[in-house]
């Protein structure tokens, strides 16, 4: 792998160094390196493994909204319009944003130590195909609800921890009670893809965890050592075991799922 780190330096020198008197450097020296390090995994003529791994399917349906300073009768008699009537769309996605509940504003003396928490599936409720959430544009206002179509093998959570106005980044610290291992996602497919949708459990591989505030805090990350079962914890540098139930307790930020194969879940029943 040498080859590999020596190339990769190559690549960040050409691209920083302030004499270079190009205004674009190529990467295929760095891609050809990949190509034999990867024994050809990764090949600049072929595209897509991410796409392969990460990438999932949704549908999305979309109602608009009459405004709400309307008159009622006004609103009742828009609704009939096609324009308001709920509409569908088929989309991919890489990853799936999960909302926090609003942390209270406010809170009195006995509550000043208290971080809020949720359950994963109470966030999750956002792709049952059910849930509907209201987005607020500069004119308009709609109504969307999410359903899935496809898993794919190793799925992205992005619990959403940030929100920006117009001063300042905001950051909601509230926690996410979720277990390690076991999560079915059977119930957020509609009924004709369960069907064909053998494999729905997934286990956490990675977790990173954004501690501090949105201006000056840092990241941590977990890992699962497939090897050993073991958990560790890296931060920079440092590399230390930690325990599966410590790993619940953090403000977990973007976390990476695997989806187990027919195999894996016979064992697991086992």
């Amino acid at each position: 792998m040498f080859l590999l780190v020596q190339r990769f330096g190559e690549l960040m020198r050409k691209l920083w160094n302030p004499r270079n008197f190009k205004a674009h450097v190529s990467p295929h020296e760095m891609l050809q390196a990949v190509v034999l390090c990867s024994k050809k995994t990764f090949q600049i003529t072929k595209q897509a493994i991410v796409t392969d791994v990460f990438q999932g399917s949704m549908r999305i349906f979309t109602k608009k909204l009459p405004h709400p300073d309307l008159p009622a009768e006004e609103k009742e008699q828009l609704l009939h319009n096609d324009e308001y009537q709920e509409t569908m769309v088929e989309s991919t996605f890489m990853y799936l944003t999960l909302d926090l509940p609003t942390a209270p504003l406010y809170k009195d003396e006995k509550e000043q130590l208290i971080i809020p928490q949720v359950p994963l599936f109470n966030i999750l409720a956002k792709f049952n195909g059910i849930t509907e959430k209201e987005y607020k544009t500069y004119k308009e206002n709609f109504l969307k609800r999410f359903q899935l179509t496809k898993l794919p093998p190793y799925l992205i959570f992005c619990i959403k921890r940030f929100t920006k106005n117009n001063f300042f980044v905001e950051k909601n610290p509230t926690i996410v009670n979720f277990p390690i291992t076991n999560v079915d996602l059977r119930e957020y497919l509609s009924e004709e893809v369960q069907a064909v949708h053998k494999n729905t459990t997934y286990d956490l591989i990675a977790n990173i965890v954004h501690d501090g505030k949105p201006s000056e805090g840092s990241y941590r990350i977990h890992v699962l050592h497939h090897g050993t079962g073991k958990w560790y914890e890296l931060q920079d540098l440092q590399v230390t075991d930690i325990l599966p139930q410590m790993i619940t307790l953090s403000e977990a930020y973007i976390q990476i799922w695997k989806r187990r194969d027919t195999d894996e879940t016979n064992q697991q029943g086992a």
